[in-house]
């Protein structure tokens, strides 16, 4: 019986939010305000960019009512509630994002904007003053010329660049703006500009790039100055040879880049150092570099200085003038990626006097940086892998099978250092990553090592951590746990696969693990690029590649509607998660050609293109039933989108083709005597129900015998990669949430606990880890548990009628085995918590909802109740 004695507890702070945006926190209790999703962007190229805050008043029930937006060319002016740029005046509303429809927005130009919030009572909330700074705008603002060296695409030395110049007048502000083919670090009087790593993000490079922009303004001194910049190979120029000829890309040419560095001086002139013919280029100590492989770094090349002033760059040649990679040159405004998280060695084994193995004692992305002394000569290899061989050496043999080496100069996931014998030597490759837990160094000459000598890196996309999660059975948490962790090393401005053998931008994988991305972490700006990325892939018919961006490869193989159904799935979640339908707009067009290049092809409602449910346990579902059914799922998506936008024409017609895949998926394969979906296999049973093709009347039906099959295989996973995605929630959205948990918490094979019991950090490519092929140990495909613990215990879910969280459905799930569980989502009107607790035969649930925002509440037999902002503590036996 439930108890609704909902009392408001009075918070006496601010929500505590994560450490990347507690310096965001203002006045006025807004704490967060960002254009195009980033807090205080520079290089904004879009003409009307997006505006959002996040109120944050732990008062019950409170709501906005209106908002006033200013924007204006200088801080005070808009702090005095002056917008000369943009005021909207009051406007009647409780939205958060609004679209800048001022005045018209010049390149290079820094604005400063704020809101004004009114609450139910007609009390204002003035916010702090926030600012953008806009970016190049248009092509034809570039001023400085594509160079590169003389080289050609079979060089291997990395280039260095240079110019030394002289300010002529005392320094206001300066910015630099950067495009590259291939990789970059660019240097200024002898210091690495920002703590950014692989640089810029990887694009169809031929048909759209991506320049970066950074204040350099400190970097800056009166007198000579020198520029550094520095190229590596990236998917640019890659030079390793693997099944998938990323050595053949069709944009392929040594690196190249682009730089104007823009010099505001006190008197309100300007003067732009450009790249051109005066630049002067060397070859550097990098010897090698491939983002596939590793990096190669001879140390006796070292040139100190080569990027400060007084340098003598007598011996460098002239550089060479190059077309752009493409036309189409755009800002990078997204989280960038960046050496994260810091990991010491756990322990090191010395196997002799030259060969030496460290564990940082877990599975990451990332680079490992060693601190060497040796002679001069002395040749320094670092072996990266995810297992140990028996006698102690480093295994690779399960993620190297895609390689395809030409030679025995370019070993896999193996740096080499040459060491200059001049003291201690230090040594971190700059452009590229790899998937490890364990480093084997190995020298041609004795050296000494201690365990300290060698630390990891994790690196990936650096995005704010919005997502908690906490369990009274510490298996979960550390599922949970292995599940960020390998979904940060699967995401490196794009979502891959694996960090190791691949780092491909496999669409499967991304679509499955879309939703455990967005509850934990801000991750909207990586895949609003990467869904342009889409859109320069697809082709005219609408085809897309299975691995996006790509070289060429995928176009052919793995590209049906159960893998490339990201074109529709990824917008449609963003939309659901941020309440923002940009990526939707921009995605609709793809979304509508994709669809109808499927119905010409499979006019009768089914399709046969596709995977299928990859890697499974031991079952295999049929191809012709899992890919109409994400068929059905994209043509639901358009219908909704066409709804959204006011196509009434369109609306009408997705429906009624939805409705017939449905019709044809239920006709094929349904049984409505028995309620059975094909053979009756966990998957051909909860796919129908997780996606909605279930008729209505049937699946109280289909869901007792997708539990009866759960029973009969003891309550263990029998799915694959599409499965995965439906199991946990088809259970739990249908009323066995406890068989739910039971799979979710297994311990024997096969299961994520498997995994976790047998030392796992992360999630592995196979439930069988003794699997002779598809064992990468660092894999995000198997990652919707992640997300299940969100929503099927924690019971939170986006309300597709009021998206962005803006109305929250809760709906936990007080399941046998857990004595307390707590999910906590930092959304776009603030943080929404959960957390459950068993007291004698109660359940105590506290719960809170962020201002400006609601809930349904929906707990066991019970009706659903609304509820207001506020923290709320209910019982229920």
């Amino acid at each position: 019986m439930l108890k609704l004695s909902i009392k408001l507890i009075v918070l006496c702070t601010f929500f505590i939010f994560q450490a990347k945006i507690s310096s965001s926190q203002t006045k006025g209790n807004i704490v967060v305000q960002k254009v195009e999703h980033i807090i205080n962007p520079i290089g904004i190229d879009v003409q009307h960019p997006r505006l959002s805050w996040l109120w944050n008043d732990s008062r019950e029930g409170v709501f906005q009512t209106a908002y006033q937006v200013y924007v204006g060319e200088d801080s005070l002016s808009v702090l005095k509630d002056e917008g000369q740029q943009w005021s909207t005046g009051k406007v009647a509303s409780d939205a958060n994002l609004v679209k800048y429809a001022g005045g018209e927005l010049k390149p290079f130009k820094k604005y400063y904007w704020r809101v004004d919030l009114w609450d139910q009572s007609g009390k204002i909330v003035k916010g702090d003053v926030a600012s953008f700074e806009m970016g190049m705008m248009n092509q034809e603002n570039w001023q400085g010329a594509w160079i590169s060296d003389d080289s050609g695409v079979e060089v291997k030395p990395a280039a260095y660049f240079r110019k030394q110049f002289n300010p002529s007048k005392k320094i206001k502000t300066a910015r630099a703006y950067i495009a590259v083919g291939g990789l970059y670090e660019l240097y200024l009087n002898g210091k690495k500009v920002g703590n950014h790593r692989l640089d810029p993000a990887y694009t169809r490079f031929d048909r759209r790039n991506l320049y970066v922009s950074y204040d350099v303004t400190e970097q800056l001194q009166q007198g000579d100055n020198a520029i550094g910049v520095l190229l590596g190979n990236g998917w640019y120029n890659h030079q390793s040879t693997a099944v998938w000829f990323f050595d053949k890309a069709p944009w392929r040419a040594r690196p190249t880049f682009c730089l104007d560095l823009k010099i505001t001086y006190e008197d309100g002139t300007t003067e732009t150092i450009i790249t051109d013919k005066s630049w002067k280029t060397n070859l550097s100590p990098i010897i090698f570099n491939s983002i596939y492989t590793a990096e190669h770094y001879d140390a006796r090349l070292e040139q100190p200085g080569w990027d400060t002033p007084g340098f003598d760059g007598s011996k460098w040649k002239d550089v060479v003038l190059r077309a752009a990679p493409s036309q189409h040159i755009v800002s990078q405004v997204m989280h960038p990626i960046r050496n994260v998280k810091r990991i010491e060695a756990k322990s090191m084994q010395k196997l002799n006097d030259t060969t030496y193995v460290f564990d940082l004692g877990r599975n990451i992305a990332g680079v490992s940086e060693l601190k060497v002394k040796g002679k001069e000569g002395t040749v320094v290899r670092l072996k990266h892998g995810e297992r140990l061989y028996d006698n102690g050496h480093v295994d690779i043999s399960n993620i190297d099978q895609h390689y395809r080496p030409t030679d025995d100069k370019d070993p896999f996931q193996t740096d080499i250092l040459i060491l200059n014998g001049k003291g201690e030597n230090t040594f971190m490759p700059k452009f590229n990553y790899k998937g490890f837990q364990y480093v084997e160094v190995t020298s041609s000459e004795p050296v000494t090592l201690k365990q300290e000598s060698l630390i990891g890196y994790f690196m990936h996309s650096d995005v704010p951590v919005i997502g908690k999660i906490q369990a009274s059975n510490p298996l979960i948490n550390k599922i949970w746990e292995a599940t960020n962790s390998s979904y940060l090393s699967n995401l490196f401005g794009y979502p891959t696969d694996c960090p190791q053998r691949e780092k491909n931008g496999w669409t499967g994988d991304a679509h499955i693990a879309i939703e455990t991305g967005l509850y934990s972490f801000d991750g909207i700006t990586i895949y609003e690029k990467w869904l342009a990325d889409h859109r320069d892939e697809q082709q005219p018919n609408g085809v897309l590649p299975s691995i996006i961006p790509t070289g060429g490869w995928g176009y052919e193989w793995g590209n049906g509607p159960d893998w490339t159904s990201t074109i529709a799935l990824i917008p449609w979640n963003v939309y659901l998660f941020y309440g923002d339908s940009t990526l939707l707009l921009d995605s609709y067009a793809s979304i509508k050609k994709y669809v109808n290049h499927i119905d010409a092809l499979y006019p009768s409602g089914l399709t046969t293109w596709g995977l299928g449910d990859w890697v499974p346990v031991k079952s295999k579902s049929p191809v012709e039933l899992t890919s109409s059914i994400y068929y059905y799922a994209d043509v639901q998506i358009l219908s909704k989108t066409a709804k959204l936008f006011g196509n009434q024409q369109d609306y009408d017609k997705y429906t009624a083709l939805a409705s017939k895949i449905k019709n044809a998926i239920n006709q094929k394969y349904l049984n409505k005597e028995t309620g059975i979906y094909g053979t009756g296999l966990q998957t051909e049973l909860s796919m129908p129900l997780f996606w909605g093709v279930v008729p209505n009347e049937l699946i109280g039906k289909v869901a007792k015998n997708l539990a009866d099959r759960v029973s009969t295989d003891n309550f263990h996973l029998d799915v694959g990669l599409l499965g995965t995605k439906s199991i946990l929630n088809a259970l739990s959205e249908n009323g066995y949430a406890d068989m739910a948990y039971k799979i979710a918490a297994q311990e024997d094979y096969p299961s994520w606990g498997w995994w976790i019991k047998n030392g796992a950090t992360t999630l592995y490519e196979n439930w069988n880890i003794e699997s002779a092929s598809d064992i990468s140990m660092n894999h995000i495909m198997f990652g919707e548990i992640g997300a299940w613990l969100y929503k099927g215990l924690g019971g939170i879910k986006p309300d597709p009628e009021k998206p962005g969280f803006k109305n929250v459905l809760i709906e936990p799930h007080f399941v046998p085995g857990l004595d307390s569980f707590e999910a906590s989502h930092i959304g776009p009107y603030g943080e929404i918590k959960t957390a459950w607790k068993r007291k004698g035969k109660k359940v105590v649930l506290n719960l809170t909802i962020p201002a400006n925002s609601t809930a349904t509440l929906l707990l066991p037999s019970q009706t659903p109740k609304e509820i207001v902002a506020g923290t709320h503590v209910i019982e229920w036996e």
